[in-house]
């Protein structure tokens, strides 16, 4: 995978690292269907993960039903009990000061 995808992934992962230093990043479920695994990202938890698909990449936030979202960030899963998650396609713009808050949120909800 070498298109926006990509490259809307590694951004993704660039703003996670920046928002909560020292978290670890792993890449789990490897399978003929997607090759490269998805992303998780956890300090003191899960955080996220980050998926990507045809028609778009997926930050899922483990307890996201949990946190503030003062920008409305999150635009999936908004009917899952912990979850939410939101769904970038390729023409959209990511607020990307409110997704740190998000994954700081996120993050200091594990360590409570």
């Amino acid at each position: 995978m070498s298109d926006w995808r990509s490259t809307t992934v590694e951004s993704l992962r660039h703003l996670i690292h920046q928002a909560a230093p020292g978290i670890t990043e792993e890449v789990k479920w490897v399978k003929a269907s997607n090759p490269d695994g998805v992303p998780t990202f956890s300090l003191s938890g899960l955080v996220c993960t980050v998926e990507t698909y045809k028609d778009k990449v997926k930050v899922t936030f483990a307890q996201g039903a949990s946190l503030p979202d003062p920008a409305g960030l999150f635009n999936a899963s908004m009917d899952a009990g912990t979850r939410r998650a939101i769904d970038i396609a390729e023409t959209d713009e990511l607020d990307e000061a409110a997704f740190g808050d998000l994954v700081k949120s996120a993050v200091a909800l594990n360590q409570t």
